[in-house]
């Protein structure tokens, strides 16, 4: 199980970006992922009549390392651990360190 997954609202808390906050887009792979308005990067894109591609220079969301970021906590504002508890029905969810609640995936 991830501690971060699609639609969790993450705060960068090391790099360029260090403060920012966005949503997670995707998951690239075990330990990269896309958060919208992070690590927003300039790509030059040669034209490509056959694709319809105008080509140009153009801004790209890339991946971002999970050790970068952290799950952010609404009830205390700051950005907060992630602990995984299991359920007495065998359930497995994703909690908050700090106070034990669940994390509610929006």
């Amino acid at each position: 199980m991830n501690k971060i997954v699609k639609g969790d609202e993450v705060i960068v808390i090391a790099g360029r970006d260090k403060g920012k906050r966005g949503h997670v887009v995707s998951r690239v792979d075990d330990s990269h992922v896309v958060v919208e308005g992070i690590n927003v990067v300039k790509k030059h894109a040669k034209p490509n009549p056959m694709k319809g591609v105008a080509g140009g220079i153009i801004s790209k969301t890339m991946p971002i390392h999970q050790s970068n970021v952290a799950v952010f906590n609404a009830a205390t504002g700051k950005a907060d651990r992630v602990g995984i508890k299991q359920l007495a029905d065998g359930k497995k969810v994703r909690v908050f360190k700090s106070s034990g609640e669940e994390i509610k995936v929006a």
